[in-house]
């Protein structure tokens, strides 16, 4: 005869004890249901509650099949209760092992509502501002700290500025660990991003002397150098994207007072570091097989000239290679035929195509324009877009010296790279239009062309005060032949 279906048969597991096959009446009380499993483990019931993959027991105890796990865990008001009395041990061993499960802990938000109700906030802020903890403890602590506000329960706007001057000073100690490093860059972060008053009290109130904003970009600089190859390029575009276009160009480079030679550094470095993250496609040639990357150079076209992608049924392919060859001509290609070969060279290899599809896509107005003026004058006075391109591109890694590391003593920053996100391409957006106007200007023919590439450099240098790096690095570009380069 088959067990009635109130009756289920689960295994039972309790930390230091063996798994127990027992059966549970789904038609019992919940508490006669715990006191059961609690009593048949020889667990302590006001210490545990049952928990299953699906939940809660209280909500979902119906839901429990044959054959189910339930784990009996020590609920989180008494795993907070714990862990708020031995973080507090005079123990160092004992208090190190504690916020390490406190840290671990934490992700949990019903522990970390339990914990925090015990005012364990203020607890790990009030450790934090003793400045007793150092090395491992104080790591985990900001861990614990971070986890716990990321929940949301609590208002960034408690925290004082003794607190904020603390966290500061942990960014400034060159010999700090990496881990409170990252957790004290954090904590500043999501103190600005999440709180009008501390954004005021970090940026402006809390020190005077750039101390702060020094600091905290410092330790982006640092964090980009010491990380893993393949992590430094969404740490520091996400850094430089929500940290220092937000608050650095508000608060430091457009503030009245003076900045700092260190800060200055700091500003250098981080730019040195944001246009590094071009080299990898710098340095890639293009594969003409790849069919993605050839896309690209299909929507140049489209966008030119308000073309649909052709089915491929449409016109014999004699007609449709001439009709593409004819287009990437107008586009200013050195091949027509296939215009992928042009981005093999490197460098500037498929930072060249990526610079003219954002050209394309974000100034479409005087991408159009100028495609349509150069593909509509004679050949001898035509700009050819594409050709320029590349060329500009590589002129500008020259200038902007992408790929080099660093210099120690250098405090040449440029205060116009930290107001977009996307500061090359937009740079690169202005030089090709002076490029294609100067060339108008001049009436220039192809003859000409690496002169008006330096005429229109060394005015866009002036306009975004970089005239200087171009004056500089300008006899060691490609166009080393220029009589424009030799006469400055």
């Amino acid at each position: 005869m088959p067990p009635p279906a109130d009756i289920v048969k689960v295994a039972i597991e309790w930390p230091g004890a063996f798994p127990k096959l027992m059966e549970i009446d789904q038609k019992k009380p919940l508490s006669a249901i715990i006191k059961e499993v609690c009593e048949g483990m020889g667990a302590n019931l006001p210490r545990v509650l049952a928990n299953v993959d699906l939940g809660n027991v209280p909500q979902n105890r119906n839901d429990i099949k044959n054959g189910s796990i339930l784990r009996l865990t020590t609920s989180p008001y008494q795993t907070a209760v714990q862990l708020h009395e031995r973080i507090q041990s005079s123990s160092m061993d004992a208090k190190l092992e504690a916020l390490k499960d406190l840290a671990n802990a934490s992700r949990d938000i019903t522990f970390a509502q339990e914990f925090i109700n015990l005012d364990g906030i203020s607890l790990l802020t009030q450790m934090v501002e003793s400045g007793t903890d150092f090395g491992d403890l104080l790591s985990f602590t900001l861990t614990a700290f971070v986890e716990l506000m990321d929940h949301g329960i609590v208002s960034w706007d408690t925290f004082s500025v003794a607190f904020i001057k603390k966290i500061a000073s942990y960014v400034n100690k060159s010999a700090m660990d990496t881990a409170v490093l990252q957790r004290s860059l954090a904590i500043l972060e999501s103190m600005v991003l999440n709180s009008q008053d501390l954004y005021h009290k970090v940026s402006v109130g809390c020190v005077t002397d750039q101390d702060i904003q020094t600091y905290t970009i410092a330790v982006i600089n640092a964090l980009f150098l010491k990380a893993p190859e393949e992590k430094r390029q969404v740490r520091l575009q996400y850094a430089h994207t929500i940290y220092c276009t937000s608050f650095h160009l508000v608060n430091v480079i457009r503030s009245p007072t003076p900045i700092n030679d260190e800060m200055a550094h700091q500003l250098y470095v981080l730019q040195v570091l944001t246009f590094n993250l071009l080299e990898d496609r710098m340095m890639t040639k293009m594969d003409p097989q790849d069919q993605a990357q050839r896309d690209i150079i299909f929507e140049l076209r489209r966008i030119a000239f308000d073309v649909e992608c052709e089915p491929n049924n449409s016109g014999s392919i004699e007609k449709r290679k001439s009709m593409y060859t004819r287009d990437y001509k107008k586009l200013g290609f050195i091949n027509h035929v296939n215009p992928a070969v042009d981005f093999t060279q490197i460098p500037p290899g498929m930072l060249a195509l990526d610079n003219m599809l954002y050209f394309a896509k974000h100034h479409q107005d005087a991408y159009i324009r100028i495609v349509l003026e150069n593909s509509s004058r004679e050949d001898k006075h035509e700009c050819p877009f594409g050709r320029s391109s590349i060329e500009l591109t590589k002129m500008l890694c020259e200038i902007l010296k992408v790929g080099e590391l660093p210099s120690e003593n250098c405090h040449d920053f440029h205060p116009m790279f930290f107001t977009h996100d996307r500061s090359f391409e937009e740079f690169f957006c202005i030089c090709i239009q002076l490029l294609n106007k100067t060339w108008k200007e001049m009436r220039a023919t192809s003859e000409d062309f690496n002169k008006v590439s330096c005429v229109c450099v060394l005015i866009a240098g002036e306009h975004l005060n970089i005239l200087s790096i171009v004056l500089v690095r300008l006899e060691n570009f490609l166009f080393l032949s220029c009589p424009v380069c030799k006469s400055h």
